[in-house]
């Protein structure tokens, strides 16, 4: 084929995909877009999946399906994820515990939090809040390491994220206490054996922990950010208390299976951070205590690098061994 013909040919195939792509874009989401998420009904993160999916109905007039699959510290709903047709219609709404914690956690993963997906945006960042009943005999940080020290090994704190029981270990490595951890498979069910007297603490996110700690359920002990929370003013930082150093927060993000056509990644990413604005997305961040964020896919890329190393990190100085 003559030069000029073959560089025809190669301009017609790239303004042919081209076009394709654009009305791919054009077309998405053409059916039901599912939302898989980490964790339990009642959770943080389905609380922030179930409001972005609101918006994202009202936008394109396509319902969202919210799937549940809790358990396995999230590796259930990423597998799931990773494996679904890389078309745009299953989004991945999770967290730093499986984009960044797992794989410090856990010797084998069955799916690649970098290989197996595509990055779409930042949803949130948010804080934790350690908390005991509300008749516990604790009414401080402070009363809590001392009744750990006195009696090692007989305090039990639950989890039921990565981020939660990092936070533990973290408390149990820098007070120098000796507590046992119990793991769940979500934290609104660590919360109920809480209540429930089964379990002694725990720290958890600020979107389930809060509105117990209002209901005169639990007590707040402190918060694990650097700063203290706005919606817990007078409840001190867990550094503030004396756990000093002691500073954990956690993040949101969407994902989609690597392959998903670029067009349809970026109007997924339009259409995000338009329901992260979004009134009914407003009123969970005004609520919890989490701060929205969005991002472009190549920032959250970035970012999740950064995280994953420190999590790495963190997770090496307490003294976490993968299992």
């Amino acid at each position: 084929m003559p030069t000029l013909h073959r560089r025809q040919a190669t301009l017609l195939l790239a303004a042919l995909a081209f076009s394709a792509a654009a009305t791919a874009q054009g077309r998405f989401p053409d059916r039901p877009i599912t939302f898989v998420v980490p964790f339990a009904a009642g959770s943080a993160t389905d609380q922030l999946a179930r409001a972005l999916g609101h918006s994202l109905t009202e936008q394109t007039r396509q319902q969202v399906l919210i799937e549940n699959r809790a358990g396995a510290s999230g590796m259930l709903a990423a597998q799931a994820a990773a494996r679904a047709p890389a078309d745009g219609h299953t989004v991945l709404i999770t967290t730093n515990t499986t984009h960044a914690a797992n794989e410090h956690l856990f010797r084998r993963l069955p799916y690649d939090p970098v290989r197996d997906f595509a990055p779409v945006t930042g949803l949130g960042k948010g804080g934790q809040v350690l908390v005991v009943r509300a008749d516990a005999p604790f009414r401080t940080v402070a009363d809590l390491v001392t009744r750990a020290r006195q009696q090692p090994g007989k305090l039990s704190f639950g989890s039921g994220s990565s981020s939660s029981r990092v936070a533990g270990e973290m408390l149990k490595q820098l007070a120098g206490i000796d507590v046992l951890h119990v793991p769940f498979r979500s934290n609104p069910l660590a919360l109920t054996d809480l209540i429930g007297g089964h379990i002694d603490f725990m720290v958890t996110d600020t979107a389930t922990g809060l509105p117990l700690v209002r209901a005169g359920q639990l007590r707040a002990l402190g918060v694990s950010t650097s700063r203290r929370i706005p919606l817990l003013p007078e409840v001190p930082t867990i550094d503030e208390a004396g756990v000093r150093g002691y500073d954990m927060g956690f993040w949101f993000a969407a994902y989609v299976p690597t392959g998903t056509p670029q067009p349809v990644v970026v109007r997924l990413n339009e259409l995000l951070h338009s329901a992260v604005r979004s009134a009914t997305a407003r009123s969970f961040f005004d609520t919890s205590g989490v701060e929205a964020w969005v991002s472009s896919p190549d920032e959250l890329a970035r970012f999740q690098v950064a995280e994953t190393q420190k999590w790495g990190r963190v997770i090496r100085a307490a003294g976490i061994e993968p299992e």
